[in-house]
């Protein structure tokens, strides 16, 4: 009696140990591979194949494992002539102890003979998700071997389960991680252009798409692909989507869509798109206003989109698009700040500056009919002094103005205008970044004054250190916004003509990080061309390289001095 009991114990434990590999996955691919692993090994067949099946019940996925693995493999090509996948029942097993060799597309080998087949469906819930392939087990499967594949693939829907709920899990905490970072730079002061850049880079990434392309409304109610990132980018810039397809319907009704394949679509109207397989459309819409729609491509044969898939990225939209309208606002308030600025500016040019030529012109005026008249030189030269110290007063009334359009700080020393740009980054890059300043190969404070600003603003004009303050303050927001550095160091060399070492005559500003890099194949750049033009409006060079060792980011900008 004790050995007769040792088979179903040992069956049992068996049993358990796999379910228990099993619980250790969480990874669906990795919960499937094991789940077809192990299942040969329990029961003794040869080969397994797990093949997975999409929401319209045909395969979509394939697993293999054991010695036939290419004869499991060889299942799918056979399912047509045996309408195998339609002959697994939903909840019971099925044993064909004879299969018609050989297999169609398979070589004539020995291996892929097949004997005998066990097949067991895995169900999630109340749908079958997948069928469990046993093949070639010497004498046959029995139904202690089909009891034993059950329940396997009954643990095997409970581990699936987990899987896409934990990975579920970890797409929405992405998106919105996405969507924070998205709404982050925008309220800093990001340009829209970059933005949207970064909101179509990071959707592609989160969604595990070979592209993204956002598709903006344009002149006379058209929607075109503005931007787009990833696989065939270039083509997809600029295409004019159809007034009544998919993107339209999706931004005028906010509803967002889901398309098998854009390749074997019959109503695709768009050359561009039949070059992708599964498409999902999210529509960037907030308060009932659409900006816009989010489309996310897959390459033909991927794995099609699910509804989890579109929820998560229309809230994405959503935030993206909730983002894009403060930014707008943003910019409105600015634009109504800056038309008041101008007026007041221009009020105060009228009133003071203005004035004051008047009345100053009317004293030369004067002037002028006195030596007419032959006045005598002595009250000639009091009318023009007076004339002369009114123009003073107006000059230094027209700087005033300046200054204040210009903006608080622009005639403090340059040393101390660096200082604030490096002070105001670390709130951006969470720590302070290192900021050296070199006067003709002297650092700040082993020069003769205290911190070297006398030096340095004896070296450049004022439209220079403008220039300056600029790239640095370029420099420090890149690398806040896209480098994800742990540090940033900032070097401002100037080097008077006659200096021995460095680069005499001119001014080098070099922001370094040790982040990400350079992104591949970036083509929008905005702040970067920014600096690029700034260099070549004074005769200089601006280069974007990697850091040292190939890691992190260097900026360089150099232009003469005078």
């Amino acid at each position: 009696m004790e050995a007769m009991g040792s088979g179903p114990a040992k069956a049992e434990t068996e049993l358990l140990n796999a379910v228990v590999s099993l619980s250790r996955r969480l990874d669906l691919a990795q919960v499937l591979a094991e789940l077809v692993k192990v299942a040969p090994e329990l029961t003794g067949a040869q080969a397994g194949a797990v093949n997975v099946l999409d929401g319209r019940g045909i395969d979509e996925r394939f697993y293999t494992h054991g010695a036939g693995a290419a004869l499991a493999a060889g299942l799918l090509q056979f399912r047509g002539a045996m309408a195998l996948v339609a002959r697994v029942p939903t909840h019971e097993p099925l044993i064909l102890d004879e299969l018609p060799p050989p297999l169609v597309g398979l070589p004539p080998d020995a291996d892929m003979a097949v004997g005998n087949l066990l097949a067991v469906p895995v169900r999630v819930r109340h749908t079958v998700f997948a069928h469990l392939y046993l093949v070639n087990k010497p004498g046959g499967f029995t139904r202690a071997d089909a009891d034993m594949a059950a329940a396997l693939a009954t643990a095997g829907g409970v581990m699936v389960e987990n899987a896409r709920l934990y990975q579920a899990s970890q797409r929405r905490e992405s998106w919105l991680a996405a969507g924070q970072g998205i709404t982050t730079m925008l309220l800093s002061g990001a340009e829209e252009e970059e933005a949207l850049t970064v909101i179509a880079s990071q959707a592609k990434d989160v969604a595990a798409a070979a592209a993204a392309a956002l598709i903006l409304p344009s002149v006379g109610e058209q929607l075109i692909i503005e931007i787009a990132e990833g696989a065939g980018a270039e083509s997809l810039v600029g295409t004019r989507m159809p007034a009544d397809g998919r993107a339209h319907t999706v931004l005028t009704e906010g509803i967002g869509m889901i398309v098998d394949s854009l390749a074997g679509a019959y109503t695709m109207r768009v050359p561009q798109l039949r070059e992708y397989g599964p498409a999902l459309y999210a529509p960037m819409r907030t308060s009932g206003r659409s900006v816009g729609v989010m489309l996310l491509l897959r390459v033909k044969g991927a794995a099609s989109f699910d509804q989890a898939d579109l929820t998560t990225a229309e809230s994405f939209a959503a935030q993206a698009a909730l983002a894009l309208v403060l930014a707008e606002a943003r910019h409105a308030s600015d634009l109504s700040a800056l038309v008041s600025e101008r007026e007041r500016i221009a009020r105060d040019l009228h009133d003071l500056a203005i004035q004051q030529l008047f009345a100053t012109g009317m004293r030369l005026e004067s002037a002028r009919r006195a030596a007419a008249a032959g006045v005598e030189p002595e009250g000639l030269v009091k009318t023009l002094t007076s004339a002369l110290d009114s123009i003073d007063s107006t000059v230094r009334e027209i700087r005033s103005i300046v200054s204040h359009l210009r903006g608080t700080g622009v005639g403090d020393p340059l040393a101390e205008r660096l200082r604030q740009e490096a002070s105001t980054a670390r709130a951006l890059l969470g720590f302070a970044p290192s900021l050296v300043l070199l006067v003709d190969g002297q650092a700040m404070g082993s020069v003769p004054d205290a911190d070297g600003s006398a030096a340095a603003d004896a070296l450049v004009s004022p439209s220079l250190a403008d220039d300056l303050v600029a790239v640095v303050r370029e420099g420090l927001s890149n690398a806040g916004r896209h480098a994800k550095a742990a540090s940033v160091t900032v070097t401002v060399g100037l080097a008077s003509p006659g200096s021995p070492g460095g680069r005499p005559g001119q001014v080098t500003a070099v922001v370094e990080d040790d982040g990400l890099g350079l992104p591949q194949g970036q083509r929008r750049q905005s702040g970067l061309s920014n600096l690029a033009d700034r260099a070549l409006a004074r005769g200089g060079i601006f280069t974007a390289t990697a850091g040292p060792n190939g890691r992190g980011t260097r900026l360089e900008w150099i232009a003469p001095i005078n």
